[in-house]
């Protein structure tokens, strides 16, 4: 048999999945003449798809470099470094592809990859856009475009690119999962759950639409069934960091300490963030507490939670603390409309069409990019900032008559750092309003200043405050007891404060 014959037959058992046969194969023409680009090429594109990048590599690079005017060639390089998680070095070879043969739509698609994966959105919707000018019902191009779009946070611009793909290729279970994921971040979670579904019945072990479909469920409070949304997902891919992470959180709602404990642990090493799963574990006891939240918890948490944020905090947990805080700060006001405020931690903007009476100016900053959006919906802010407070204030540089933090403090536990940049923040006679849990005698802490509660959230002692206060040169105007929401329906204490610099 010539090699021509084999390769041949290698070549079709490789188009009908057969890999084993198709790897025979290819290493028996190898054995004949060791280099035939053919057989090293299309032997290392079967090696990358069964999920061994780095051999594809080796033999892919091999027939690069008995030819490398091959741009299809380059293109599958670009591929299997993607796979390896060298980004940098696959946009190269698609860079490379491209020179070759400047019309080549799945270099263009793949190199919008690329560019995605490295963060540069822009580009990576330019190349999306030329590949689809070159063949405008390309399904990958055009669900890949989708997932730029949705990164950039233009969801409905996103499910119409999700829509076009499936037109294009009707049973699609990633276009249908980043739909659901968009629909989610628009607020229609009954529908994304519908998404989730249907991913699932496309590719029954699609690990991601199993964790879509389980944060839905643990957010809805239906723990068990999120549970088994985790499980499902850790069955299709074990060891995976965010499935393991949603598995321990819904064991800590359960109230299953030891379990959640161990998945904590689990999920660390499944490489889950650090920071996040050692705050989780202390606020379990397992672990010591920071002195704050860790700013990528908080901005996660808030993401995610942005779509239903409005409904379910003032809906159902009977979320007070805008309205208590701005009443309690108007009795402090020296001037009734001549403010420049600052809305720290403003997230969907509760607070904003309260303050803006009081405001000549009125900006808010937040952590969370999804939370901000939804604020600016509301034409209410002058200007929104994307960071964490505290590096703002000494950032910034700009001084305000208010600062407001409602439920904010909540992801702090020492304060020293917050008052520290809020006092050159203000200008004289400028206030500072803020609200607390509350923390009694029994409560813990150290020394009864501050402890983390097993919901992740920080409560703070009033003779705290007040010592922190005098620290930072502020005087205490207003240090009240009230109830701030309800939790699992027992009301949640808190405290209300106003402190003015002199």
């Amino acid at each position: 048999m010539t090699t021509d014959f084999l390769l041949r037959q290698a070549v079709a058992h490789h188009q009908r999945g057969e890999f084993a046969q198709a790897d025979a194969l290819y290493e028996q023409v190898l054995r004949l003449d060791p280099v035939n680009f053919d057989a090293l090429h299309l032997s290392g594109v079967a090696a990358r798809q069964r999920g061994n990048a780095f051999i594809a590599l080796e033999l892919i690079g091999r027939a690069i470099a008995l030819d490398d005017t091959r741009a299809i060639a380059h293109c599958n390089l670009g591929a299997a470094q993607q796979d390896a998680g060298r980004d940098h070095d696959a946009l190269a070879s698609y860079e490379r592809a491209l020179a070759l043969q400047p019309d080549y739509p799945l270099a263009l698609c793949n190199r919008g990859n690329a560019l995605r994966r490295l963060g540069r959105l822009d580009e990576a919707l330019g190349s999306y856009a030329a590949a689809l000018a070159l063949s405008p019902r390309y399904p990958e191009a055009l669900c890949h475009r989708a997932l730029a779009l949705q990164e950039l946070g233009r969801h409905d611009d996103a499910l119409d690119g999700f829509a076009a793909a499936l037109d294009a290729r009707p049973a699609y279970p990633e276009a249908v999962n980043g739909a659901a994921v968009s629909l989610l971040a628009t607020g229609d979670a009954a529908q994304a759950l519908q998404g989730f579904g249907r991913a699932l019945q496309l590719r029954p072990g699609y690990a991601e639409a199993w964790c879509g479909r389980g944060a839905i469920l643990l957010h809805a409070g239906e723990l068990d069934a999120a549970l088994d949304s985790w499980r499902n997902a850790l069955a299709a891919r074990p060891a995976y960091g965010r499935a393991q992470l949603g598995l321990a959180n819904t064991l800590r709602a359960l109230g299953r300490r030891d379990e959640a404990i161990a998945a904590y642990r689990q999920a660390r090493e499944a490489g889950a963030d650090g920071a996040t799963v050692d705050y989780l574990l202390a606020a379990l006891g397992a672990g010591v507490a920071p002195a704050a939240s860790p700013p990528e918890y908080v901005a996660a948490l808030f993401d995610g939670y942005a779509p239903r944020f409005d409904h379910h905090l003032v809906g159902e947990l009977r979320y007070r603390t805008p309205g208590l805080l701005v009443a309690l700060l108007e009795r402090h006001l020296p001037r009734a409309a001549d403010n420049d405020v600052l809305d720290l931690g403003c997230g969907t903007g509760l607070c904003g069409p309260l303050l803006r009476p009081f405001a000549r100016h009125l900006a808010g900053v937040d952590l969370s990019p999804a939370m901000l959006e939804r604020a600016r919906l509301l034409e209410v802010y002058d200007t929104l900032a994307c960071a964490g407070i505290v590096p703002f204030l000494h950032e910034d540089g700009r001084q305000w008559d208010v600062l407001a933090a409602a439920d904010v403090l909540v992801y702090l536990g020492d304060l020293d750092p917050l008052f520290a940049a809020a006092r050159p923040a203000l200008r004289a006679g400028g206030v500072f309003a803020f609200s607390v849990e509350a923390l009694d005698r029994d409560g813990g802490g150290t020394e009864g200043t501050f402890a983390l509660r097993a919901s992740g959230r920080y409560a703070h002692a009033a003779p705290y405050l007040r010592a922190v206060a005098v620290r930072h040169g502020f005087a205490v105007r207003a240090l009240e007891p009230c109830t701030l929401r309800q939790d699992s329906g027992a009301d949640v204490a808190g405290l209300l404060a106003v402190m003015v610099r002199p």
